[in-house]
């Protein structure tokens, strides 16, 4: 059990960490610029951009010349993004090394993800970042190139996924021993990394809002059986970790998938894609897991003592951001009396 001193020290951590986080833990925040070739010489594109408060981020693609504008487009507001559809025609023999750039990317903190599909299931994808906003488009997609930006984004997903975060922090506040921290931890990876496949290849399938919010529960769950350990009343999370971690987990891996979604996967290397994605989540999770360890080894050699029942800190402010969280996302898919 982590000593109250430290839950204090981590407790002040954490809740920057979470001031600085989107709102939504689950929302994958890069632009998308996705062009498909649905006919000779004509490509759809739909151009999805990040909001800042009523603010839609200043970038602008700028796509290769011989794409010719037809029509109007169309534009949609869903929350959190701004959504532009419209048609180009072009031909896509042309296409091959020429370029496709994001005007404005330098000035916000935001990447891109570019997904161009070819009428014959030519692929090619790229995240386009500020120091690098622009893509030649190549003769063959490289697979280097997709395991790379999925791995990316899922490391940023996870570092970024605090409801995913709080839940791993309070495994390590509950589980005692390194063999069971592993085992709950090797748990919860498997459970996710199955329900993420499944449920990516449309095998299973349960609306983001109800999952949301058991995954909400999940923490506040977890956030009382912390407080159970402490006063030494039986705790179901003490005794079997990794049944808990691995039920809980199966949930969380429905969570990523959702965020997966919104962004897409490229259908020529959706084996590679998911694989690389998993690994970048379970990078971000060791890496989060390993800070909060060494803060942990640190902190122990300060002859400090802490303030008498300082230790119901950390798990009484992760539960009430759950009970917060849980509250929000279940009123969000239940009926509204008129």
């Amino acid at each position: 059990m982590i000593r109250p001193l430290l839950q204090i020290v981590i407790m002040i951590f954490i809740t920057g960490w979470i001031s600085a986080m989107p709102a939504s833990a689950d929302e994958i925040r890069p632009a998308l610029l996705d062009i498909k070739q649905q006919g000779t010489g004509l490509f759809t594109l739909t151009w999805k951009v990040p909001m800042r408060g009523d603010r839609v981020l200043a970038i602008t693609p700028q796509l290769p010349a011989t794409l010719e504008l037809v029509g109007t487009p169309t534009l949609q507001k869903v929350p959190g993004a701004h959504i532009e559809r419209a048609t180009y025609k072009g031909d896509a023999e042309s296409l091959p090394g020429q370029t496709v750039a994001i005007e404005g990317l330098a000035a916000v903190q935001t990447d891109v993800l570019l997904l161009i599909q070819f009428q014959d299931g030519t692929q090619h994808s790229a995240i386009l970042r500020p120091a690098s906003p622009s893509f030649t488009i190549p003769l063959e997609a490289s697979k280097l190139s997709v395991a790379g930006d999925y791995w990316r984004l899922g490391t940023v997903h996870i570092l970024e996924g605090v409801d995913h975060l709080l839940f791993v922090l309070a495994l390590l506040l509950i589980v005692v021993g390194f063999k069971q921290l592993l085992a709950a931890v090797t748990s919860f990876t498997v459970a996710h990394s199955i329900t993420l496949v499944l449920a990516t290849l449309g095998v299973v399938h349960m609306p983001a809002a109800p999952t949301e919010a058991i995954i909400a529960l999940s923490i506040l769950f977890l956030a009382t059986e912390i407080v159970h350990k402490h006063k030494g009343q039986f705790s179901l999370t003490e005794k079997y970790p990794w049944v808990v971690a691995f039920v809980f987990g199966l949930f969380h891996g429905l969570g990523f998938a959702g965020a997966l979604s919104e962004i897409g996967v490229p259908q020529h290397e959706v084996p590679l894609a998911l694989f690389m994605f998993n690994v970048g989540v379970e990078t971000g999770q060791l890496i989060f897991i390993a800070v909060v360890l060494s803060l942990v080894a640190v902190l122990k050699k300060l002859p400090l003592t802490p303030p008498r029942g300082a230790w119901r800190l950390l798990p009484y402010s992760i539960g009430s951001v759950a009970a917060f969280w849980t509250i929000e996302r279940v009123a969000s898919f239940l009926p509204v009396a008129s």
